[in-house]
């Protein structure tokens, strides 16, 4: 395949899994929407500048624009992968004794969503004083309705922003299981806004080794609702 193809593919695919029409790309990158058609064509020997801001635009590093780590180009964030309740999607565990603080999410989410978690879970850490909580994150099974990894829309990204700043206060450290290294790339973006990145580790890779690490991070053997998956 032509770089050029290669490359555009390539956007489109980390576009379409971030819930982001050309548009919106474009307009996060201080581009024009059809320089970003054209790019995502291969018609377009682009810029290293250019390659920059469509970088940042999707919130990965230049690098990871060139990793192997590939995905579908199918739009995400379309009404069927929001058509089941988030109450039948969200779980979460506290361990009062251990200071831990545990939740996951299967499938993806709104703005909504996350301001009904942030609530949730902000009320539940008032039960604890300043960096008393370690935190465990599950976003290993966060697909959207054709089975692949999605990372945080632009919306779920800003509102993710505020509730990592209230947590923040809470917490001592987070770790984050992650469903890919895009993942892991969206989530040390929006980490570093909130100001959590120094507390925050987001891991991605085989399930034991991975979950291990996240119980080894915080000091655990184990926890009730985070485990991992049978291989």
């Amino acid at each position: 395949m032509d770089i050029r193809a290669e490359f555009g593919q390539r956007v489109r695919e980390l576009r379409a899994r971030s819930g982001m029409s050309q548009e919106i790309l474009a307009h996060r990158a201080g581009l024009d929407r059809t320089y970003i058609s054209s790019v995502e064509r291969g018609e377009r020997n682009i810029s290293i500048v250019n390659i920059e801001k469509i970088a940042a635009a999707l919130q990965v590093s230049v690098a990871y624009m060139f990793s192997n780590e590939r995905f579908s180009a199918t739009p995400a964030y379309q009404q069927k992968d929001l058509s089941v309740p988030l109450k039948e999607r969200f779980k979460y565990q506290v361990d009062s004794e251990k200071r831990i603080l545990a939740f996951q999410v299967h499938g993806l989410l709104s703005g909504e969503h996350v301001d009904y978690m942030s609530r949730t879970l902000l009320g539940i850490c008032n039960a604890f004083g300043k960096e008393e909580l370690n935190v465990l994150v599950d976003h290993r099974d966060m697909k959207a309705s054709d089975g692949e990894p999605v990372v945080y829309s632009p919306e779920v990204a800003e509102k993710a922003v505020t509730f990592q700043r209230e947590l923040l206060k809470y917490s001592k450290r987070v770790v984050a299981l992650c469903n890919s290294e895009f993942m892991v790339q969206n989530l040390n973006h929006v980490a570093t806004q909130s100001g959590i990145i120094h507390k925050a580790t987001h891991i991605f890779g085989r399930d034991k080794e991975m979950v291990g690490r996240a119980y080894e991070l915080l000091g655990i053997n184990g926890n009730e609702l985070i485990k991992a998956k049978a291989q």
